[in-house]
């Protein structure tokens, strides 16, 4: 076993958990010098938050646990392809590079961000790789949505599976 496939293997482990948490189950190891430095799943529900993805946490973490928001020649491991909020979070953190599993093929903003008029407006720029346990990355998911969207119709359509977010406020 590559030792890309060994770390992206820390990362399936975490988008498990969070699976089990309900959570999308989306997992990133951040990598150092050949350690795992940080892991994280995505945890926007349990958080409130719309930024807690399991990129933007580990990052947080790592960060935190070097005691310094620059993670130079980090990798970060993630199970599927990364939105452009967390590749905008990457290149901030200015890691080495990116590796995912699953192609996002809504997204596809790895793709968009190898443009080559994008990358001159960026401060810094990482290596982007792809396809790394693809299948297991990609059964995880679509075994989450099949199970969720099961539910919604034993369920009469309702979003049982979730929290419910806030009301919206009506303006007066």
């Amino acid at each position: 076993m590559d030792l890309n496939e060994k770390f992206m293997k820390e990362a399936l482990r975490t988008a498990r958990d969070a699976g089990r948490r309900g959570e999308v189950p989306v997992g990133a190891a951040l990598v150092l010098e050949g350690r795992v430095l940080a892991r994280a799943g995505n945890a926007t529900l349990a958080r409130r938050d719309p930024t807690a993805h399991a990129e933007v946490v580990a990052l947080r973490r790592g960060a935190r646990r070097l005691g310094n928001h620059r993670l130079t020649g980090a990798t970060l491991y993630v199970t599927l392809e990364p939105c452009l909020m967390c590749l905008g979070a990457m290149v901030q953190a200015r890691i080495h590079r990116c590796v995912f599993g699953a192609r996002d093929p809504k997204v596809r903003a790895s793709s968009l961000f190898r443009l080559p008029r994008l990358r001159r407006g960026l401060n810094h720029r990482f290596e982007i790789a792809g396809g790394v346990l693809e299948k297991g990355c990609a059964g995880l998911l679509q075994s989450f949505f099949k199970e969720r969207r099961k539910g919604r119709r034993e369920a009469g359509g309702t979003a049982l599976t979730r929290p419910r977010g806030p009301r919206r406020l009506r303006a007066s």
